[in-house]
């Protein structure tokens, strides 16, 4: 149980690590121009593939949900964050994609892109706040197991 417990709280961890730095990020991309902006999103090519650590990590969080079924603070805790990460991923299909599909992944400048990046930013900054929850519930989730 220790080494499932170390992997959702590691795993939850790494999974901040992109939405983190996008929300690090916000404040210096909001006022940049059409241009600049464009040139910036492109530092994100190929970190779709970070989508595989949210994965991991949900799938360790979830174990580790079935894991503490018996002990009822760790149990809601981790079901809890679990529930965070689930709602990072409604986010991303209900505001982070439609900007990247709209856009061609940052390739592509339509009418409205003002508002799209808005969305795309502030998708990601609420991704970064539930993956922290996230991580935050899983670790109080391991702190509060009671051996035995």
């Amino acid at each position: 149980m220790k080494a499932l417990q170390f992997l959702a709280v590691v795993l939850t961890a790494l999974a901040l690590v992109p939405g983190g730095a996008h929300l690090l990020a916000m404040p210096n991309k909001l006022g940049l121009d059409e241009t600049a902006y464009f040139a910036v999103q492109g530092i994100y090519r190929g970190w779709a593939l970070l989508g595989i650590i949210l994965v991991v990590a949900l799938a360790a969080d979830l174990a580790l949900v079935v894991g503490a079924r018996r002990q009822p603070a760790p149990f809601r805790l981790a079901l809890a964050g679990v529930l965070c990460l689930v709602a990072t991923l409604a986010v991303f299909f209900l505001w982070t994609n439609p900007a990247n599909q709209a856009t061609a992944n940052w390739t592509a400048v339509p009418d409205d892109w003002m508002a799209l990046r808005l969305q795309w930013e502030y998708s990601h900054a609420a991704n970064a706040l539930l993956t922290l929850a996230a991580l935050c519930l899983v670790t109080l989730s391991v702190l509060r197991w009671r051996p035995g």
